[in-house]
């Protein structure tokens, strides 16, 4: 959440940086009904100060002039009371404009509409060529039963899936190689909740824009997307000590996404399912601009080296104002190379958000000096599965339907091909 006031002094910029994202939202509306606001808010002020006034009078008053003030108390006592029900609707309507407000995108934010205008800033490896007729993850992974599409459509629905032996051990061993790459770096790790309440979907920005690509549970709560929502929420309402900056861990948590809209988008396997496991990395900093970029290079670096240690080809791409989401400043995306696809597919995202999200969870710090200040917050995509087997198995994939293990796992796999009784 911006500050009011900085939108009440940038209302320009504020408005500029709303069109980059091709966000709607009415700013001259706001600032409207923030000036109604304010101007109820004194009258109230006003009325209250009268009131503690006239209730000092009537303490000291006497017989029919104790009435009289009794009286004239009354009746401020009515107008005050409309003045609350008013200034209650009032902060309603503000509550929920200052909710739609987005955060303004840093300068170098490409511009764009989608995804297809992100400009690529780092290319890593060669894109994967065979001398056989190369196949798709699912013909793949079904054929060595390690995956089973259409039992998993039959008990979980569209998108449902069973991973199975191999892909088991595929999976869990590319969970410690994150653990052991991730924390070596200085995160800590920790396991978190995937049913969030929704004050920290508001707090993170992920409401009220995208409840349609939530699960909601009959009690008003939501299962989390992504382990960052609960890991925000985990100092929520709390105040550090500078000292005490940067916070950094390393969250794994289920993830679950209806994938709402994203039918034109479909594809098929273990590209885009509903219920998926994730390490996310997380970061709370000290509230200056310099400390965030730093940080932000620092968090998609670390998910660039773990990609690199797996030997798959890789490219990095800076995401265009229309591709970022309400609260972030800038954002880059690793996209793998999917020799099936013969493109590149995200595999994590990786985004600054200066005190957006902190404004809205309450998380502030004491600084050096002794003043207040609400934290910058960072987060990216360690590594999320079953996607990432994706490009494993189709990048490692050989002539005769086996899958070489990259080098890195075999420790965790126990072996270095998997199929064919290897």
């Amino acid at each position: 959440m911006l500050d009011i006031k900085f939108i009440r002094e940038n209302a320009d910029l504020v408005k500029a940086g709303a069109a980059k994202k091709h966000i709607e939202v009415d700013i001259d509306r706001l600032l409207a009904v923030d000036e109604e606001r304010r101007q109820v808010r004194q009258e109230l002020d006003t009325k209250r100060a009268e009131q503690n006034r006239m209730s000092n009078t009537i303490s000291l008053a006497k017989g029919d002039e104790r009435e009289r003030y009794i009286e004239g108390m009354r009746h401020l006592k009515e107008g005050m009371a409309e003045l609350e029900e008013k200034y209650k609707k009032i902060m309603e309507e503000w509550q929920s404009l200052m909710l739609q407000v987005p955060n303004i995108p840093d300068f170098s934010v490409p511009e764009g509409e989608s995804d297809e205008d992100n400009q690529e800033v780092k290319v890593w490896g060669e894109k994967t060529h065979f001398d056989f007729a190369p196949k798709s993850h699912v013909e793949l992974m079904t054929a060595l039963d390690m995956l089973d599409l259409e039992r998993g459509a039959k008990v979980a629905g569209f998108r449902g899936y069973f991973l199975k032996n191999d892909g088991v051990l595929l999976s869990n061993a590319i969970w410690q190689l994150a653990l052991k790459h991730f924390t070596s770096k200085g995160l800590s790790p920790m396991f978190v909740p995937s049913l969030v309440r929704r004050e920290n979907f508001l707090g993170t920005g992920y409401l009220p824009q995208g409840e349609e690509d939530l699960y909601k549970t009959q009690d008003g709560d939501f299962l989390a997307g992504t382990a960052e929502v609960a890991t925000m929420g985990y100092h929520m309402d709390e105040t550090l000590e500078e000292a005490q900056l940067p916070t950094q861990f390393l969250s794994f948590s289920p993830c679950f996404r209806r994938e709402a809209g994203s039918h034109s988008k479909d594809v098929k396997g273990l590209i885009r399912v509903h219920e998926f496991y994730k390490w996310e990395q997380v970061i709370l900093c000290k509230a200056e601009h310099d400390e965030s970029v730093r940080m932000h290079e620092f968090l998609n670096h670390n998910t660039e080296e773990f990609i690199e240690l797996l030997g798959i080809p890789y490219h990095t791409v800076a995401n265009c104002g229309g591709d970022l989401g309400l609260g972030q400043v800038k954002k880059f995306d690793v996209e793998l190379w999917v020799p099936g696809e013969q493109k590149y597919r995200e595999i994590s995202s990786a985004s600054y958000f200066h005190d957006f999200q902190t404004r809205r969870l309450n998380i502030r710090y004491r600084a050096a000096d002794g003043t207040m200040r609400f934290a910058h917050s960072l987060n990216s995509t360690a590594i999320p599965t079953p996607r990432i087997l994706v490009s494993i198995v189709e990048n490692y994939q050989q002539a005769d339907g086996t899958i070489r293990v990259p080098s890195v796992l075999v420790p965790y796999m126990g072996k270095e091909v998997i199929g064919h009784g290897a």
